[in-house]
């Protein structure tokens, strides 16, 4: 499940680091003039010293200035951020020689309280037994070989972009990113040559949650790989079959070339370059402002029916292979009509699916729910996901609804699924507003979804059962919340299941209903 207090400091943190970023950028130019004074005040007084204090004050100088400049927000930053992005509006290798090189063929943006990224452009190849990558460099003349204090360099990278939370990120393999001369015993020979560049990434961490597979992996390998169209391997660390075989569709959009498991393939892979770690942007968003060709989430979008456009296709065609397998063996008396629930021109009505939950979170009065959805004129059908449910079949369920229902909870992700312009009514349990707002209803929006959270009384809850009307449980959820993360999870997200209100409700399904009859009218 979200992380919600851990959230809220990342968060914090990055309204911080934007207050940095824009007093360096708003007051950097007036401090640099006011230094440059005093600089020269100090060189007037200071003659007779001769050109030694003279040569430490410049020193000096050079260093505030590289601080100053290199904080985040600064003209230096967003060139190294340029620089990280990498290659040209075409993408591809093609273009990788149109980024400057990076210093000593190695070069990490740390600067993200999310996650890390480096680049090592070169010769690069893999070492599974060291769990390094190796920058090759060649040596024409061994006279001008640089001793090897000079030329070795290394850097450490847990490629997953959860930096900021400690505890899972100790969990995560630590890669050693190294410079070698032609020689050293450490640089193996090459196996396999690729003539794409690598993107190297982590699959653990939160793997098995649906929102952090996507939110802290599938869309931020969409924001790195998706500008080399195609023309990249995936390097994994971490590596579960299970997940290739959830997200292969998607990995095949992104890249030509099946992925490679760091770990148990012990063959020396070499690479024109490597991107090791992924970048992110925001809870499961895209900011088009930092995208090649300003993609968006829309455009994620689109690339989730590209992916699953032919396998939707293939169940179709089995479910219909099975019907009429079906009808023929019926006896010629059976009348199918009485077996048909649907109300005659029921294929007119708009789509509602809910997706349910077993447990906690649950809609203790579903059922009530179905009949109040079908009395307002929608096709109803109800949906629990499950670890070993197809995703396509989830897709195509979702991508062919008109409106989503929910409670908060990770398989509220799915809402990725939805066409534009669909709605999605997420149930909101006591206590869970900020990471209902911030996880689901913001992205929702900025999807293009007509998002309407239904946030339940305490007379919804089934917490009102075991506490008094005017216990801080059911009054005052925030101040519970302060107390931390485990706190909020032991009662508003484990114990806590929900009653709607059906009179209530019944407002916001007749909302849906409008808001669909007007987009198709």
């Amino acid at each position: 499940m979200v992380h919600h207090h851990r959230a809220s400091l990342l968060a914090h943190q990055q309204q911080q680091r934007k207050q940095v970023g824009d007093d360096v950028e708003e007051g950097g130019v007036g401090r640099m003039k006011e230094f440059r004074g005093r600089l020269a005040d100090y060189a007037c007084q200071h003659r007779k010293h001769g050109h030694n204090a003279l040569l430490r004050l410049l020193a000096g100088f050079a260093l505030v200035s590289c601080l100053l400049l290199l904080l985040p927000g600064s003209p230096v930053s967003r060139a190294i951020d340029e620089l990280l992005e990498l290659g040209n509006e075409g993408g591809g290798a093609s273009s990788l020689p149109s980024s400057p090189p990076c210093v000593k063929g190695i070069c990490c943006d740390r600067t993200s309280p999310r996650t890390d990224v480096c680049v090592m452009r070169g010769d690069v190849r893999t070492h599974a037994a060291s769990n390094s990558l190796f920058l090759h460099q060649l040596v024409v003349n061994k006279s001008e070989a640089s001793p090897p204090t000079e030329m070795e360099m290394e850097e450490r990278i847990r490629p997953y972009t959860r930096k900021w939370e400690s505890s899972i990120m100790s969990t995560i393999d630590e890669l050693r990113l190294r410079t070698a001369q032609q020689g050293q015993s450490s640089v193996m020979s090459c196996d396999v040559r690729h003539d794409v560049p690598a993107v190297v990434f982590s699959t653990g961490g939160y793997t098995g949650n649906v929102y952090h597979e996507f939110n802290d992996g599938i869309i931020p390998l969409y924001i790195t790989a998706r500008r080399y169209d195609r023309k990249v391997v995936f390097v994994m660390l971490e590596y579960h079959a299970w997940w290739i075989t959830k997200y292969g569709h998607i990995l095949q959009q992104l890249s030509d070339y099946p992925p490679i498991d760091f770990a148990n393939d012990r063959r020396t892979h070499c690479f024109p370059e490597a991107v090791v770690g992924l970048r992110i942007h925001d809870e499961l968003a895209i900011d088009a402002e930092r995208m090649q060709r300003n993609s968006s989430i829309k455009d994620f979008r689109r690339m989730l029916d590209d992916a699953y456009r032919g396998r939707i296709q293939t169940i179709i065609q089995e479910e219909e292979r099975l019907l009429h397998h079906e009808e023929h063996n019926k006896e010629e008396d059976h009348d199918t009509e009485e077996h048909n629930t649907e109300k005659p021109n029921s294929k007119q009505r708009p789509l509602l699916v809910i997706v349910s939950r077993n447990g906690s979170r649950a809609i203790d009065n579903e059922a009530q729910l179905v009949r109040a959805a079908d009395a307002q004129g929608f096709r109803v059908s109800v949906l629990q996901p499950r670890q070993d449910m197809e995703l396509a079949k989830i897709y195509r369920s979702l991508n062919a609804s008109d409106v989503m229902v929910g409670v908060h909870g990770a398989a509220m992700t799915h809402f990725l699924f939805m066409r534009p312009g669909s709605v999605f009514i997420q149930i909101v349990p006591l206590g869970t507003d900020w990471a209902a707002e911030t996880y689901y209803g913001h992205p929702a929006r900025r999807l293009g979804l007509r998002y309407m959270p239904y946030k339940i009384k305490p007379s919804e809850s089934s917490l009102s059962a075991r506490y008094a009307r005017d216990h801080p449980v059911l009054t005052h959820p925030d101040a519970l919340n302060a107390k931390g993360w485990q706190v909020t999870k032991k009662v508003y997200l484990d114990g806590q299941n929900v009653r709607l209100d059906m009179p209530r409700f019944r407002r916001h399904l007749r909302q849906a209903y409008a808001h669909y009859a007007a987009q198709n009218s």
